[in-house]
């Protein structure tokens, strides 16, 4: 499988902003002008009515957006906005975060999709870019996963990806109803990044 990376800064920085395509996504760093596609996108299957989710209602995208942006001006984060190349339509958001630059680690969060592409293997093949990128590119020791420990079908996707459990956080932190959410915490390290890839490529080529 070919992905075409197009850099903007150096490869070194785990910061840089870059697009990433593949067949069936490209994922381009975020915007504000990326708005009205990010909150018809969210409306497809009214996404930010999971409890377990941290999904902006449409009327608070504005300041997602920003929010985002903001932390990325201080290194911590690396947004982008996904686009299903299928259908010419931004789908999504997701992010790299809690960046560690001393220690060449980072999470890949603050992911979301339409509906409509869940399950779809515009999913796989974006997770396959990121990954690509921070081990390949980025020479990542370890790439985290998080997600709530009641979000079944997020826990299962991330196994799907070959991650493993390092653990709970526990009281971790408040959802927007008030309630308590434990985090699990997943990994993949360098040393496990080939077979995951393998992994990934035969999902990604296998007929469907």
């Amino acid at each position: 499988m070919l992905a075409h990376i197009h850099e903007n800064r150096r490869m070194s920085d785990l910061c840089a902003p870059v697009i990433l395509s593949d067949v069936h996504v490209e994922l381009r760093p975020l915007h504000p002008d990326h708005l009205d596609g990010l909150i018809a996108a969210a409306s497809d299957g009214e996404l930010w009515k999971l409890w377990y989710t941290l999904i902006p209602e449409p009327e608070d995208m504005a300041a997602e957006i920003a929010r985002r942006l903001e932390l990325q001006s201080k290194g911590q984060m690396t947004p982008f906005t996904v686009v299903s190349t299928d259908e010419g339509r931004i789908v999504g958001m997701t992010s790299y975060m809690h960046i560690d630059q001393a220690n060449r680690r980072l999470e890949i969060g603050g992911t979301w999709y339409a509906r409509s592409v869940q399950r779809a293997p515009l999913n796989t093949e974006a997770k396959r870019l990121l990954l690509a990128r921070a081990f390949d590119d980025l020479e990542c020791i370890a790439v985290e996963l998080r997600t709530h420990a009641m979000n079944q079908q997020s826990r299962r996707a991330i196994e799907r990806l070959g991650a493993k459990l390092d653990g709970i956080l526990r009281s971790h932190q408040r959802t927007r109803n008030g309630a308590l959410r434990d985090t699990c915490v997943y990994s993949i390290t360098a040393a496990e990044w080939p077979t995951v890839r393998a992994n990934l490529d035969w999902q990604l080529e296998r007929p469907r």
